[in-house]
């Protein structure tokens, strides 16, 4: 797979990284990747990921663009609002990158379509923000032995975790749907935090196509805004995991 000039002036500081180089960048330009959710932490993600020149991406979401949105989801303007945030999303992504080929699906995903929605990708981030989609994701990659690189926010915290074959998943960290669940919607979230989050998950998502470093698998960042902190905690695989225990 070759590279015009055009393209080699606009990966250059990737292809001098050795961890990356022509090579990656490459892999990278052949990769599919599928996002589940246009909103705080897909919409970062989606920027770098189209910036960094990964070859197809999928955008997954039903949602429209509202005025509350604006304060963390940088992707979309104010004259966005009420439109659809995959068609909007796609649009700018195209004009960041005309090299990236975006396919946009306007629906929710959920366990009914989950593996037709992802079907094809090579990695899945899941930005999604209620427990019923995740789990839903989670299986979906599961069954398909995709990698999964799962983020999540709330007031000043956010975390971050790949799911891969060879470690635990998604339902190993929340086996069951917490009775206290937070949302952002409730509880609210910091905007740029959103922006750290996603954009952690767009470089493990390139470490993952690339080969590059240590991926979060197996582990979970967790990021404390208020603070500035951060740590990485080791997740052991569940035996008694409802999605899989029975691996």
């Amino acid at each position: 797979m070759s590279f015009s000039d055009e393209e080699r002036q606009r990966y250059a500081r990737h292809i001098l990284l050795k961890e990356v180089g022509g090579p990656g960048q490459q892999r990278l330009k052949a990769a599919h990747v599928a996002i589940v959710g246009v909103g705080g932490l897909g919409a970062p993600a989606a920027l770098y990921l189209a910036a960094a020149g990964v070859g197809r991406l999928r955008l997954i979401d039903d949602d429209t663009v509202s005025l509350d949105n604006l304060q963390r989801q940088i992707i979309f303007r104010g004259t966005d609002i009420n439109a659809s945030k995959v068609e909007r999303a796609s649009a700018v992504l195209s004009e960041l990158n005309a090299h990236v080929d975006v396919e946009i699906e306007r629906q929710r995903l959920s366990e009914a379509n989950a593996a037709y929605l992802l079907k094809g990708a090579d990695i899945v981030l899941d930005g999604s923000d209620d427990f019923e989609t995740r789990y839903a994701v989670n299986a979906a990659c599961r069954a398909m032995g995709m990698p999964l690189v799962s983020g999540a926010v709330g007031r000043w915290d956010g975390q971050v975790s790949v799911f891969a074959r060879e470690g635990p998943c998604y339902r190993c960290l929340v086996p069951e749907i917490p009775p206290d669940a937070e949302t952002c919607a409730r509880v609210g979230v910091v905007g740029a935090l959103t922006g750290v989050v996603g954009s952690i998950m767009a470089l493990e998502a390139i470490k993952l196509i690339t080969g590059a470093g240590e991926p979060l698998v197996g582990r979970v960042m967790i990021f404390d805004g208020l603070n500035g902190d951060a740590r990485v905690v080791k997740l052991s695989r569940d035996p008694a995991c409802p999605a899989c225990g029975d691996e």
